[in-house]
């Protein structure tokens, strides 16, 4: 019996060798990193645009290196199959496996159709129903309208990447993402990218991950240094909707350095826009999250950390060799809670933290607010804050007008709404009591009530009138008598 082998299934390295080149690719990507980043510099902007082209151009090498080889692997069981005739079932269920191989290879394998509506139905195929379930319980007042809201994330790190992964599985309605970094084999111990992505910038391999999880979210992706001058103008326009006001309703800082967070507090002054800004420390045992409205809240500006205030460039305190700590749980936490803020911002439930501190040493979570400097050394802040407060009586006006408004509606509407539970309000001066007139004394065939029924003593037990007290002893004892004879 001769079986017939192609060339192509005696050379089972040719898939791994088309691995390998990318590897090589990449690794000569990251080895040029240096001179790549000083030749952008020119363009006074840092992206990492080729990184992430020669990723997806050896993901394609590599998916078609693979097609060809289960091509290949068919062709081969075919001819083992026509070759002998003992089990041609093991052939076939053999080649029913590399069928389903290949479909798993296949763009877009495994991944879910968009929702058009969020529904509360509980099934196991809404992945919406158990958010939708904080509006059923009267949590949130309209949970569908997340998807109305634009958040920007700068930073795709340790704490932006696990806040883009969380507003992703939340349904928010667009989500941009910013950064120049690539992603590199270090960023494991935190980030939910995977090993496959090295080399990709994080903007792209971050939508790459986040459209699989949740294809309803629209993300953008900028692959960009803010801190440049041609970055700041990219950065600021692409936030803008129309001129001079922000197309997104909320900014996410979640940077490293304290050189791009004044860049975001700038872009955020001159734009009149609301952020939020968080942070890990150094030894990764603590961190914070901040709200920061301009002319209403300090900005980073009014009160900055000592490196800041210094003038110190904090790139010349860092050594070679030396890295801060990095915990993925501490990462997670700050995280979360930088979400969770942002969720009852957007959907105004709860109470937004102005300033949330967290200690894991000692399970310590400080809060404070933090008013703005009229000092303060950034002139678009202090103009914000002049316009503040000069639109103090219009929101103090609309204030009150809501709060009337809100109980007018209160008192008119019912004591408790109709939900699915039947659950109703019933006041307590109208409970019914019940009549013992109406009980029945019916039994089943074969009972009898052992003792008379209780409404058959109608006589009372004691005299309407009672006997006035004798006098004395002999009208005692004639009552007595008068007793012991009945």
């Amino acid at each position: 019996m001769s079986i017939s082998i192609s060339s192509r299934a005696r050379s089972p390295s040719y898939a791994a060798s088309t691995g390998q080149r990318c590897r090589s690719k990449r690794g000569h990507l990251r080895a040029s990193s240096a001179a790549a980043a000083a030749a952008a510099e020119d363009d006074d902007i840092l992206g990492g645009g080729g990184g992430g082209s020669i990723a997806r151009e050896c993901e394609e090498e590599v998916k078609s290196a693979m097609e060809e080889e289960l091509r290949s692997l068919l062709q081969d069981l075919e001819s083992f199959k026509l070759s002998t005739s003992d089990r041609p079932d093991l052939v076939d269920q053999m080649k029913q496996r590399v069928v389903r191989i290949g479909d798993l290879a296949k763009p877009g394998a495994g991944k879910r159709s968009k929702v058009k509506d969020m529904s509360a139905e509980v099934v196991d195929s809404n992945p919406y129903s158990r958010l939708m379930a904080l509006q059923r319980m009267g949590i949130v007042e309209n949970y569908e309208k997340i998807r109305d809201f634009s958040v920007a994330i700068v930073g795709i790190g340790g704490v932006g990447s696990v806040a883009a992964e969380m507003l992703t599985r939340c349904g928010i309605g667009r989500l941009l993402l910013y950064d120049y970094d690539t992603v590199e084999l270090a960023n494991m111990n935190r980030l939910f990218f995977r090993p496959d992505q090295v080399g990709m910038t994080k903007t792209d391999a971050a939508v790459q991950t986040l459209s699989d999880i949740n294809p309803d979210v629209v993300l953008e992706s900028y692959s960009l240094n803010i801190t440049t001058v041609k970055g700041f103008e990219i950065f600021v326009e692409s936030l803008k909707e129309k001129p001079g006001k922000s197309g997104v309703d909320l900014i996410l800082s979640c940077v490293d350095n304290y050189e791009a967070r004044m860049v975001v507090n700038q872009a955020c002054n001159e734009l009149g826009q609301t952020w939020m800004e968080s942070g890990v420390s150094e030894d990764a045992v603590s961190g914070h999250i901040q709200l920061l409205v301009p002319g209403e809240t300090a900005c980073f500006a009014c009160a900055p950390p000592l490196v800041v205030a210094s003038g110190v460039d904090e790139r010349t305190l860092k050594r070679e060799g030396v890295c801060a700590a990095s915990l993925p749980t501490t990462m997670g936490v700050v995280a979360g809670l930088l979400v969770q803020n942002t969720l009852k911002y957007l959907l105004k439930f709860g109470q937004v933290s102005p300033y949330l501190g967290y200690n894991s040493l000692k399970d310590y979570f400080p809060t404070m607010q933090m008013r703005p400097n009229p000092q303060c050394s950034n002139s678009a802040c202090v103009e914000r804050q002049k316009e503040y407060i000069q639109s103090k009586p219009a929101r103090d006006a609309a204030a009150k007008a809501k709060m009337e408004a809100d109980a007018s509606a209160k008192s008119e509407g019912p004591v408790h709404l109709d939900n699915e539970w039947n659950i109703s309000v019933v006041d307590d001066n109208e409970v019914d009591v019940p009549n013992s007139s109406n009980t029945s004394d019916r039994l089943p065939d074969g009972l009898v009530h052992e003792l008379p029924s209780a409404d058959k003593y109608t006589q009372p037990l004691v005299a309407e009138e009672a006997s006035p007290i004798a006098d004395d002893l002999e009208d005692l004892q004639r009552q007595l008598d008068a007793l012991n004879a009945s």
